[in-house]
C-alpha cells in the first residue's frame, strides 16, 4: 500500500489548491472527492455559475435599457433562458475540467468517493461502486467546505422553495421571487432574476443588509438596489412558508414583535448563510474538536487537536470565502514542507457581484469604533469620475479609512462598476502597510475608474481635486 505524505478530503478551492501546492513542494499527494467533478460548491453550484448568470443578465439588461443611450439601436432583447443556462454549464465544465488537468499535471492521485478519518493517518473512502478503500498518509487536510443553512420549519424542495443551488437551475423566470436573507448570495441571485424580469423582494431579519460590511456604505448601496426595483423588508423574520403547486405564501412579522403579514411568491430563495460541512467525517471518534458553531478548532498552523490532521476553508473560523480557503491551502502545504506559510486575515477582500459591485477589504467604521481607533475618512463619488460618466456607470463611490495617528490605510470600501477588480489595489497597499498618502501620490492612468481610489485617498487629507 502506498503511504502518502498528504491526503486532502475535498477538492473545492481550498482543497485542490492545497493539493497542488503540496505536490509542487515535492510531496506525494492524493485527494478524495465525493462529487463526480472537482471544484466543490464554488465551481459547481456557487461562485462560478452565479457569475456566469450575473454577467449574462447584466448584458441582457444593458441591451434593453442602456444601449439606446449610447446610440445603439437593437430593439427589445429577447431572453433565451435555456441558452443562458447552457452558457453557465459550459463555464462550469471548462473550470472543473481544468482542475482535473492540474491534478494530472502535478501527479496527484484522485479517489472519487466519500472520505472519512478512520484513525490518525488513515482515511477511509466509500467508493462509488459500493466498496470501501483505505488510504495511509502522514498528514490529512480536511477541506470539505460548507452546506446551505436551513430555515427551521421550511423544507427546501429546489422547485418552489430553493437554495442557491436551485436558484441557479430555474427553468423559467419567476413572476415574483422572495429572497430570505440579505447577504451576498441572496443579493446576487436576486439581482440575476430581477434583471431577467422577476419582481424581487428581500426579507432580512436584521435592520440592514450585508451584516459585517461597512454600514454607511451598505445604506447607500441598498438605495441603489432599490432604484433598480429590488424591494426590501428589513427587520422582519419569516415565520412560515406554505407551498402549493404554483407558488408559495410567506408569512413574515417584525423581528422585534408585531403584526404578521403574508407575501405571495412563485419562488422562495432561502439564502440565510452556510454552515460547515463535517457530517460523516468521523471527527469525534478520532478526537478532532469543534466549536459551538460546528467549526473545526485549529491552532495558528491549521492543525486540529490531533497531530497530523489539519483543516482549512469553510470548516474553520473566518470568512467563508473561496480565496480565503485557497490562501489557507497554500499556507498549510508550505507549513507541512517546513516553510512559514501564513494568511493575513486583515487583508481578505470581499465582493458582492451585483451591478454596481460592492467590494471591501480591511476594517469597517464599526470595527474601528469598537476598537477605539481614531480614524479619518476619505470619500470620492464615481459621479465625479470622467471614465465612469463616459460609460454611464457613475453610481457609487470609494471610501478610504486611515489611522489618524499614522495615516496607515485600515480599510477600503468601493461601490461601483468593476469594484471587485479595483479593490486589489487597496489590498496590495495594505499588505505593505501603506498609507493614504502613499496611495494619493501614486500616479493613476487617466481616464480610469481607479482614479476615484486616488481621489478618495487624497480626500483623507481633505484635498481631492475633482470634488
Amino acid at each position: 500500500m502506498t503511504t502518502y505524505d498528504l491526503v486532502v478530503i475535498g477538492t473545492g478551492p481550498g482543497g485542490y489548491v492545497c493539493a497542488i501546492r503540496a505536490a509542487q513542494l515535492g510531496m506525494k499527494v492524493a485527494v478524495v472527492e465525493k462529487r463526480k467533478t472537482h471544484g466543490g460548491t464554488c465551481l459547481n453550484v456557487g461562485c462560478i455559475p452565479s457569475k456566469a448568470l450575473l454577467h449574462a443578465s447584466e448584458l441582457f439588461e444593458e441591451a434593453g435599457h442602456e444601449f439606446a443611450h449610447l446610440g445603439i439601436q437593437v430593439g427589445k432583447p429577447k431572453l433565451d433562458l435555456p441558452a443562458m443556462m447552457k452558457h453557465k454549464q459550459d463555464v462550469i465544465d471548462g473550470n472543473v475540467g481544468g482542475i482535473q488537468f492540474l491534478f494530472k499535471k502535478n501527479k496527484i492521485d484522485v479517489v472519487h468517493g466519500t472520505g472519512s478519518i478512520v484513525a490518525k493517518g488513515i482515511v477511509g473512502v466509500a467508493l462509488e461502486d459500493g466498496t470501501n478503500s483505505v488510504i495511509e498518509t502522514r498528514n490529512i487536510v480536511i477541506a470539505t467546505g460548507s452546506d446551505v443553512a436551513r430555515l427551521p420549519g421550511v423544507e427546501i424542495d429546489e422547485k418552489i422553495v430553493v437554495s442557491s443551488t436551485g436558484a441557479l437551475e430555474l427553468d423559467k423566470v419567476p413572476g415574483k421571487l422572495i429572497v430570505v436573507g440579505a447577504g451576498v448570495i441572496g443579493l446576487e441571485l436576486g439581482s440575476v432574476w430581477r434583471r431577467l424580469g422577476a419582481e424581487v423582494t428581500v426579507v432580512e431579519y436584521l435592520d440592514r443588509i450585508l451584516p459585517g460590511m461597512d454600514l454607511d456604505s451598505c445604506k447607500q448601496y441598498q438605495r441603489m438596489l432599490g432604484k433598480q426595483g429590488v424591494a426590501f423588508e428589513l427587520g422582519m423574520k419569516v415565520t412560515g412558508v406554505a407551498t402549493a403547486k404554483k407558488g408559495a405564501k410567506v408569512t413574515i412579522e417584525p423581528a422585534a414583535g408585531g403584526e404578521a403579514k403574508t407575501l405571495e411568491a412563485d419562488v422562495v430563495l432561502v439564502a440565510i448563510g452556510r454552515v460547515p460541512y463535517t457530517e460523516g467525517l468521523g471527527l469525534e471518534a478520532v478526537g478532532v474538536v469543534k466549536d459551538a458553531r460546528g467549526r473545526i478548532e485549529i491552532n495558528d498552523h491549521f492543525q486540529t487537536a490531533v497531530q497530523g490532521i489539519y483543516a482549512i476553508g469553510d470548516v474553520v473560523r473566518g470568512a467563508m470565502l473561496a480565496h480565503k480557503a485557497e490562501d489557507e491551502g497554500v499556507a498549510v502545504a508550505e507549513i507541512l514542507a517546513g516553510q512559514h506559510g501564513h494568511v493575513n486575515y486583515d487583508v481578505i477582500p470581499g465582493v458582492v457581484y451585483t451591478q454596481p459591485e460592492f467590494a471591501a477589504v480591511g476594517k469597517t467604521e464599526e470595527d474601528l469604533k469598537a476598537a477605539g481607533i481614531d480614524y479619518a475618512v476619505g470619500k470620492f463619488p464615481f459621479s465625479a469620475n470622467g471614465r465612469a460618466k463616459a460609460m454611464r456607470k457613475s453610481d457609487g463611490f470609494v471610501k478610504v479609512l486611515a489611522c489618524k495617528a499614522t495615516d496607515r490605510v485600515l480599510g477600503v470600501h468601493i461601490v461601483g462598476a468593476g469594484a471587485g477588480e479595483m479593490i486589489h489595489e487597496a489590498a496590495v497597499l495594505m499588505e505593505f502597510g501603506g498609507s493614504a498618502e502613499d496611495l494619493a501620490r501614486t500616479c493613476h492612468a487617466h481616464p480610469t475608474m481607479s482614479e476615484a481610489i486616488k481621489e478618495a485617498a487624497m480626500a483623507v487629507d481633505k484635498r481631492p481635486i475633482h470634488m
